[in-house]
């Protein structure tokens, strides 16, 4: 009996262990993961494939091209994904809810300080010294992912043509879907087995590819008082539906927070995304905002668990599929594609950033310095990023 006892013990031991490693792990990103998913992504492969050696790069790519083809905050789902990974349906929601909570709980105190004091703290100093090293962490995950993305000739170019479309604004599940059924249709031909399929899928994205059942979705929400019941709902569907970044979640909640419903004025909502532009962790805890300013703690809990909730679902079916696909030529093709596509649309990103937090020769420097550090000497980003924001506020405050 006390064998058996002690060998249930070593077993469970190290997935506790484990679980207890996701949480530390993704609290301290929730607190600290400043930029947007782009940056909580490079923050996330610095830590699980170089750092923790948990996934290779391959791995890496292959959650990230996924994650962008489901609906919902990208970073999130990563988080979602790995911890899936690393502890199967307990790590999936460990490592959720631990990337989520941080981030959730430093909004409501925004949002009450907010509704109490009718203003919103600013962090000007803050941002403009994290802004340029969030650049030189973003840039150094992309070189890694790119050398595994990026291996053929055909790749290469596809990631230019992709580049350019993500600069020119083309929708964003335009740009991956089509990378993907470029390479599928090409592997096809290649292996001259199902080329009529792959040629015949393309009509079906380009009709689904812009995103319209979102945007009708969208469109029929009704003019209805406010509940705590609607306001689940609400957000339920965004974050079903939802593709894209910060400014396509600022447009979907416009158009029925504002517009159809009245829930909220123009400048509540512009207050409300740039809140969550501007602290840590998923961006779509604007929703957490919202909740509060709608109705209290109970609005806050029920906006954030809206819009979450269906990540949580579309990781739990879409993970165990990531490995099957790399077993078939044709959906392995197609998601080398979609990984190009992910790559090209983070490096893009990374130029509109890059615009608007090198100002100065200050941030210049930041920047610099910054990815010196870690290339040469590997230093944890998070601590960059607390070095940058401490700057930021040391330079805008003696100015």
């Amino acid at each position: 009996m006390g064998e058996s006892i002690q060998k249930v013990e070593e077993t469970h031991a190290p997935r506790r262990d484990v679980l207890r490693e996701l949480a530390l792990l993704f609290l301290r990103l929730g607190t600290l993961a400043m930029g947007g998913p782009a940056a909580h992504i490079a923050m996330m492969e610095d830590e699980v494939v170089r750092r923790r050696k948990w996934l290779t790069h391959e791995r890496f790519l292959d959650m990230l091209g996924v994650c962008n083809l489901i609906p919902g905050p990208n970073s999130t789902e990563m988080a979602i994904h790995i911890g899936q990974q690393q502890a199967g349906m307990a790590g999936l929601i460990v490592a959720g809810a631990c990337f989520i909570l941080p981030a959730a709980a430093i909004v409501l105190v925004i949002a009450w300080m907010y509704v109490r004091f009718g203003t919103m703290p600013q962090a000007v100093g803050l941002l403009y010294g994290i802004k340029p090293v969030i650049i030189a962490v973003v840039l150094q995950a992309m070189w890694g992912l790119g050398r595994v993305a990026i291996r053929s000739k055909m790749l290469a170019a596809l990631a230019i043509v992709s580049l350019i479309a993500a600069l020119l604004d083309v929708n964003d599940l335009i740009v991956l879907l089509g990378g993907g059924v470029s390479m599928l249709a090409i592997r096809a031909f290649e292996l001259r087995t199902g080329i009529g399929a792959a040629i015949a899928a393309i009509p079906t994205v380009a009709t689904r590819a812009p995103g319209a059942k979102g945007i009708g979705l969208a469109a029929a929400a009704a003019a209805i008082p406010f509940s705590l019941t609607t306001l689940f709902l609400f957000f339920l569907k965004v974050g079903a539906v939802l593709f894209g970044s910060g400014y396509v979640l600022l447009a979907f909640l416009r158009t029925d927070l504002v517009d159809r419903l009245r829930w909220l004025t123009e400048a509540q909502l512009l207050d409300a995304v740039a809140v969550g532009q501007i602290t840590p962790g998923p961006v779509f805890t604007t929703a957490t905002f919202i909740g509060y300013l709608l109705g209290g703690f109970r609005g806050a809990v029920v906006a954030t668990l809206g819009i979450f909730l269906p990540s949580f679902f579309f990781v739990s079916i879409s993970g165990p599929l990531i490995p099957n696909l790399r077993r078939s030529a044709l959906a392995g093709a197609f998601l080398d594609g979609v990984n190009v596509g992910a790559w090209a649309l983070m490096a893009a990103v990374t130029l509109f950033l890059a615009r608007a937090a090198i100002v100065d020769f200050t941030t210049l420097v930041l920047a610099a310095a910054s990815a010196v550090v870690l290339i040469r000497y590997r230093m944890n980003s998070a601590w960059l990023v607390i070095g940058g924001g401490l700057i930021g506020v040391a330079v805008t405050t003696l100015h």
